[in-house]
């Protein structure tokens, strides 16, 4: 089974880019393994393109942004090769936490993974765009995450106060703690990667 030329680019990109910018051990275990089991593609969805209003509003200033980090540059214009094949969500599930312009102003989109242009339950790697001024809500989830945040904006986990990543700059949520961000004067859009089930020592 051959992946689209357009999606193999990408994750070749978002490797070496998640590889020079995660830190945290643990987090460089994750997406090691992350990595390692995507040399075996799965099943692509197809003609599943579309976007939200906050892409159309958003995306292309997004796509646009020049960081002069070889890494990060190279992943962003793969990621723009590839965003036309993406289908953009709605987080569905939110609370009194969420800024009250959250549902209108935030879009994620799987890129592999479960209901992902490539499904698969094995792992999961996807994107988050919100426009300027909004806080997503508190969330958690079974899976452990790394981030690597390509833009300004705040970040919040388990007990730590808000704090700012940079463009760049790549974090460590553990299985199960909850989590938010939110974006100031400008978007932000950050990249995510997922491990189900990984086994505990």
């Amino acid at each position: 089974m051959a992946r689209v030329d357009a999606l193999q680019a990408f994750l070749d990109a978002a490797f070496v880019a998640f590889d020079q910018f995660a830190q945290d051990l643990r987090a460089r275990r994750s997406v090691m393994e992350i990595f390692a089991q995507l040399e075996a593609p799965q099943p692509q969805r197809l003609n599943i393109g579309k976007r939200l209003p906050v892409c159309n509003r958003h995306i292309e200033s997004v796509l646009a942004t020049k960081t002069w980090r070889p890494s990060l540059d190279a992943l962003i214009e793969r990621f723009a090769d590839l965003e036309p094949m993406l289908e953009w969500k709605w987080r569905s599930v939110y609370d009194h936490t969420a800024s009250e312009n959250f549902l209108m102003s935030h879009a994620n989109t799987m890129i592999v993974g479960p209901g992902g242009l490539e499904d698969r339950s094995d792992l999961w790697l996807g994107a988050t765009l919100m426009a300027p001024n909004v806080r997503y809500p508190d969330h958690d989830h079974a899976p452990e995450e790394t981030y690597l945040v390509l833009s300004e904006g705040e970040f919040q986990h388990g007990t730590s106060e808000w704090f700012s990543p940079g463009v760049g700059g790549s974090f460590y949520n553990p299985p199960g703690v909850r989590h938010a961000m939110r974006s100031d004067e400008t978007p932000l859009f950050a990249f995510w990667a997922l491990l189900p089930d990984r086994p505990r020592h």
